[in-house]
């Protein structure tokens, strides 16, 4: 999705039918061919199955670069997990700054690595968001989010697969938790956040996780401006300072913080089972969430400054008015 000056975690429909290999840059203002027809006209209808991008179901070129979000997400939960794990077994008196800092940088070099192969998602938040918005079509996430799953568990097996036993039962392999079962003076209790607490922040981290950064790559002005990896670093930056704060501002013993990435937090508990499936939902539902809370932003604002004049052809709204006719 990168090119000289633009960046994106979107639509790589148009260059790749074309059959060429260099992904082109995600814009907010989208391409006329998409949205005017060969007279000149504006076109008024989509069908339903142009709309939810069914044609990629059956796109070669579409599957491989899923292979990119598998490979990337693989990668990304090893790597995390294991910064958790090691992190949390050093003797440092400040561990959730140390965790905050090396996720930043590690996200930002996942993300110039895996942006130019398939936009670079490694995130169900950002395939989902991208599909609500128009950006990418919803049967392109679908088909990114699989490969993110599928890719979270084997980076959970690889960390298994090094990891002692041992520590693999203390850090649950640095998986997702809201509470733990910790040994109390009169026998085991359950620490960690409320249900309530853990889903509220998810949202909010969500919304602002995309509303802070990933909305530069959605807007093609600020993408160029800044230049992509300026804006790719500010990704990383805004999801570890939000895993700081998740973290901090709870000071919960058994809350593992905002998971912001229902795939990672999927990978461990396939793997390791147990408790890290209580309240695993949580790392679904609110991201969900904060996906359509961002949503109803972007219809709320102002159009000029993010849908351009005719819009993305597979904005949700649009999807909706398609069925309509159906």
């Amino acid at each position: 999705m990168a090119s000289n000056s633009n960046v994106g975690f979107g639509d790589e429909e148009s260059q790749l039918s074309g059959g060429t290999n260099r992904v082109q840059p995600c814009s907010s203002t989208p391409r006329k061919r998409n949205t005017i027809d060969d007279d000149g006209k504006k076109q008024n209808f989509l069908s339903l199955s142009q709309r939810l991008g069914i044609q990629d179901f059956f796109s070669l070129d579409v599957w491989r670069a899923s292979m990119g979000e598998l490979l990337g997400t693989a990668v990304l939960v090893f790597m995390l997990d294991t910064i958790v794990i090691s992190t949390f077994e050093s003797d440092t008196k400040m561990p959730n700054l140390i965790l905050s800092i090396l996720i930043a940088v590690v996200i930002t070099i996942l993300l110039l690595a895996v942006v130019p192969v398939s936009g670079g998602h490694i995130n169900p938040v950002i395939s989902f968001s991208a599909a609500l918005v128009g950006i990418i079509s919803m049967s392109r996430a679908i088909i990114y989010i699989v490969a993110q799953c599928v890719g979270a568990i084997l980076g959970a097996l690889a960390l298994r697969a090094v990891v002692s036993s041992s520590i693999e039962d203390t850090f649950s392999l640095g998986g997702c938790t809201v509470t733990v079962i910790a040994p109390g003076p009169n026998g085991p209790v359950t620490v960690g956040l409320e249900t309530a607490q853990a889903l509220w922040l998810e949202i909010l981290c969500t919304f602002v996780f995309l509303f802070a950064s990933i909305w530069m790559a959605y807007d093609h002005r600020q993408a160029k401006a800044l230049g992509h990896v300026t804006v790719l670093s500010i990704v990383g930056v805004v999801l570890g300072l939000l895993v700081f704060i998740s973290t901090t501002v709870t000071a919960k013993k058994g809350y593992g913080g905002a998971g912001i990435n229902p795939a990672r937090c999927l990978g461990p508990a396939i793997i390791r089972g147990g408790h890290l499936w209580d309240g695993h939902w949580i790392f679904w539902v609110g991201p969900t969430i904060g996906c359509v809370a961002f949503y109803v932003y972007t219809k709320i604002i102002p159009p000029k400054h993010f849908l351009a004049e005719y819009g993305f052809k597979h904005d949700f709204v649009g999807v909706v008015k398609a069925m309509s006719n159906v």
